[in-house]
């Protein structure tokens, strides 16, 4: 018999379920899904606080539209009649460096940033060295800032916002702030559009969290698994089978934009 291995996650036995020490079934309608993940990725629940930030930020990347690659993905195995588990696994796996690899990217820049702080340099001159390592890096869209379609990402300001609000707004998002502003000057990027997208809010304030980067990598596989199985069933409800998909070529038919009811908090 090989030598037994441990885990801390989850305890099964007849008639009972633990996670992390919690009984399952008094979670169930007690504790939100945001909660859940966080226990489960973290071992602990969240603060109040924390527990808000972990939501919007699993809302924030919910769907990124129909023309990212994982999207691309999902729909071409949907369409080949694959399962939805499938398609959904063809768009998880569509993920790389190049596309939802700006969160660990960036959050290693300000890691960066924030030990250079702890050694004695001030803000202004830790911010100076990133930007200039960014400007020698060639990246001209560094991990975290710019945009292809938004001058302003309204992910990200609203993050950042509920960071302040929550007073959650630390030592990296500080630091985001100040590199964001430093590199609207910068020569590298004369002229260029530069803001904070959603990919440097939420590697700042996950990390002003005391979230991981693993976990917040995690956060995001998590949260795009919804916006993935909408496309598949989409795309097996309204499409023909085995069509070649232009991303050009589609065009919105949904919902003309509508106020979230003042009931919801």
């Amino acid at each position: 018999m090989g030598q037994r291995w441990r885990t801390s996650l989850t305890h099964i036995e007849p008639n009972r379920i633990l996670v992390r020490g919690y009984p399952l079934d008094e979670t169930m309608g007690r504790v939100s899904f945001g909660d859940t993940i966080h226990l489960l990725l973290t071992g602990d629940l969240p603060t109040p606080s924390i527990s808000r930030l972990v939501d919007a930020m699993l809302v924030s990347f919910i769907d990124h539209g129909a023309t990212p690659p994982s999207t691309l993905a999902t729909r071409n195995a949907a369409t080949t009649g694959a399962s939805l588990r499938g398609a959904v696994a063809a768009g998880i796996l569509g993920f790389g460096r190049h596309h939802g690899g700006d969160i660990l990217a960036c959050r290693q820049w300000l890691d960066a940033g924030r030990a250079l702080m702890r050694a004695g340099a001030p803000l202004s001159d830790a911010v100076k060295v990133l930007a200039d390592q960014f400007a020698a890096s060639g990246d001209p869209f560094p991990p975290g800032f710019g945009h292809r379609y938004h001058a302003r990402d309204p992910r990200a300001a609203r993050l950042l916002q509920m960071a302040l609000e929550l007073d959650l707004d630390g030592v990296h998002t500080q630091l985001l702030r100040a590199v964001a502003h430093e590199l609207r000057t910068h020569a590298a990027f004369a002229g260029r559009a530069l803001p904070v997208n959603i990919d440097g809010a939420i590697a700042a304030v996950s990390a002003d969290a005391g979230l991981s980067p693993e976990v917040a990598d995690a956060l995001l596989l998590i949260s795009r698994v919804p916006g993935l199985a909408a496309h598949a069933l989409e795309e097996q409800q309204r499409e023909a089978p085995m069509r070649a998909i232009d991303p050009a070529a589609h065009e919105y038919d949904g919902p003309q934009e509508r106020r979230v009811p003042a009931s919801r908090k």
